[in-house]
């Protein structure tokens, strides 16, 4: 098991950086070399992918990955895409391993292993660690051999590795993303992990748009000089992640308010023009057209992808929206209803039947049914922000920063302009790599972001001397022949708190439970609110272990130890002392039984 990055210790002089952006619906990679850095952050390499058969070139791939019937990886990208629509096409793929749009898994999955497994389109399975292993291996490797070729000097030993999340995942899926790098050949110490919004706003600090001149000679966007607050709307495939910031004179960042969102990513249009389809043809029909017509459904949503940016506030109301809709859907329904013709069956349908024509294989529909797409992921987004902008530390925030992929959609623009008027709305042109290559400049400056607020109160359940008439009876256990309450909620941070990065809270010192102990594994906790007083209150949620190694000692009064949890980094640190020789001990957190 490997275990998560312990104190944080002073970074040293990275010479190259390369970051990783696993994404819901689509990923990519970039490097930079230090010296080019200091002379300009955002002189950063970025691949061209290209897609599929079309030749069109894209700033990033396909978030699918393939494997062969033996299990043993294949391919990855536009390339797993069109090579299952093949195998889909010749009836060969029954037996193939096709895995698209799976990285949710993590953000939804409450109780994380590292054992969990991810189910194909087909059903079949395989272990989620093992599928996210190779994607992060093929990407590294494909940089790899992309600097190699183009001869840019790359020494692999001195790479330093930035594998990108979203700000709302917690500790356990950090940790899966962690170990799954570690698997793929990234060594842990040199690995960071950056949190998608917070690498946005890095990257936008830099951007040559409406330029001020600091102090320092820095460049800057004159609505995020010094002191100005804003917020990060990181809309990716799969979650809209928000963070608010505010900016320092020394041009570091600080978190104001703890980092939220939803799963209200662009995939959720995708799954809108699905069930639209679904409303059209019949639930059986598209099922069959998933199911058995695996390259024209590609080939679709292909389609949609691109038009759905393209899909804006202004569309003629006269003029209908036009998609190619396979021959395939048109023959599985007449033969599913006796050899009826599904665009005769729409007139029977009242609240269609004005809004969708067919013109041969061309369905045309009105652009109101087309907004319709839109509307309750957009409402989601901007009620989410409503309720940010009334909270009191989010008070003379003025600006919101758009980044991620779904941030180009029109729609989002839109409402989010509509709504929120009295806002300043920033879309950088690159918004779909904002992330990406902020993450590289994080990797050569991660103390630009100097403090975060905490997303939960976090603790340790330990034993209490019982007290009558304060503890529940319910709880008194003896141990040693003392009576104990069991099950309290040791604080160690609170919800909502600023923590500066690195910062240690007032030390906890913690014994075994009993003398015959020979080991210490500390139960770690989660809580929404400030001040639990037991593990098992409404709204606590375990988290995982801490593990300490007390064998060597063999008396049990010196097997006391003080522990500092490390907090304001990306990731939970720890370090345990031994409270009676001072030494310290071997630890590790275990969020993922």
């Amino acid at each position: 098991m490997a275990s998560l990055p312990v104190v944080a210790s002073a970074v040293h002089e990275r010479l190259q950086v390369a970051a990783i952006d696993f994404g819901t619906t689509y990923s990519g990679y970039a490097v930079s070399f230090r010296a080019e850095f200091l002379e300009n952050p955002l002189k950063i390499f970025t691949y061209n992918w290209t897609t599929g058969s079309t030749g069109a070139v894209s700033l990033k791939t396909s978030s699918c990955i393939l494997f062969d019937p033996n299990q043993k990886f294949h391919s990855f990208g536009f390339e797993a895409e069109d090579k299952y629509a093949k195998l889909a096409a010749d009836e060969e793929h029954f037996d193939w391993y096709y895995f698209k749009r799976f990285k949710m898994l993590l953000y939804e999955n409450k109780k994380l292993t590292r054992t969990i497994k991810l189910r194909d389109d087909k059903g079949l399975e395989m272990p989620a660690m093992k599928v996210v292993t190779e994607c992060i291996r093929y990407l590294k490797d494909h940089l790899i051999k992309t600097c190699e070729d183009k001869k840019t000097g790359l020494n692999t030993s001195e790479m330093h590795w930035v594998l990108t999340v979203p700000a709302i995942w917690d500790d356990s899926a950090k940790q899966f993303m962690r170990e799954a790098a570690i698997e793929a050949g990234i060594k842990t110490q040199n690995l960071s992990l950056a949190l998608e919004p917070e690498a946005a706003s890095l990257f936008c600090r830099y951007l040559p748009m409406e330029r001020v001149q600091g102090a320092d000679g820095v460049g800057r966007i004159s609505n995020l000089a010094p002191g100005k607050r804003y917020i990060v709307l990181d809309a990716g495939g799969g979650t809209v992640d928000i963070t608010v910031h505010e900016t320092q004179t020394d041009n570091t960042v600080r978190e104001i308010y703890k980092a939220n969102g939803g799963p209200w990513g662009g995939t959720t249009i995708d799954e809108a023009f699905l069930e639209f389809l679904t409303n059209i043809a019949g639930a059986d029909t598209i099922k069959v057209f998933k199911r058995d017509f695996k390259e024209d459904f590609l080939d679709l949503f292909r389609e949609f992808e691109i038009k759905k940016k393209t899909f804006g506030p202004e569309l003629d109301g006269n003029q209908k929206i036009t998609f190619k809709i396979p021959i395939c859907i048109h023959e599985t329904y007449k033969e599913l209803h006796h050899g009826e013709d599904f665009r005769r069956s729409l007139l029977l349908k009242q609240d269609l039947k004005d809004q969708i024509t067919f013109t041969g294989d061309k369905l045309r529909v009105h652009p109101d049914e087309v907004r319709k797409l839109f509307d309750s992921t957009c409402q989601r987004v901007v009620s989410h922000l409503q309720d940010i902008f009334a909270e009191p530390t989010v008070t003379n925030t003025d600006t919101i920063l758009m980044v991620g992929g779904f941030s180009e959609s029109k729609m989002l623009q839109d409402a989010i302009k509509h709504n929120f008027q009295d806002k300043r709305v920033i879309i950088p042109e690159e918004a779909g790599l904002a992330v990406l290559k902020g993450a590289v400049i994080f990797g050569h400056n991660p103390n630009m972001i100097i403090s975060r607020v905490s997303r939960y109160t976090y603790g340790v359940k330990v034993y209490r001397n019982f007290k009558v008439g304060v503890h529940p009876v319910e709880k008194m256990v003896v141990i040693d022949g003392k009576q104990k309450c069991r099950g309290c909620f040791s604080k160690h941070v609170e919800v909502g708190q600023e923590v500066y990065a690195g910062m240690v809270f007032e030390e906890k010192e913690y014994s075994p439970g009993s003398r015959a102990s020979r080991s210490m594994a500390s139960k770690i906790y989660t809580a929404d609110k400030p001040n639990p007083a037991y593990v098992d209150d409404p709204g606590c949620r375990f988290l995982g272990k801490l593990s300490m190694d007390v064998s060597k000692i063999k008396e049990y009064r010196e097997r006391r130890k003080r522990v500092r949890m490390i907090y304001g980094n990306t990731e939970l640190g720890v370090e345990v002392t031994n409270v009676k020789t001072g030494e310290k001990l071997s630890a590790k957190f275990n969020f993922l039984d």
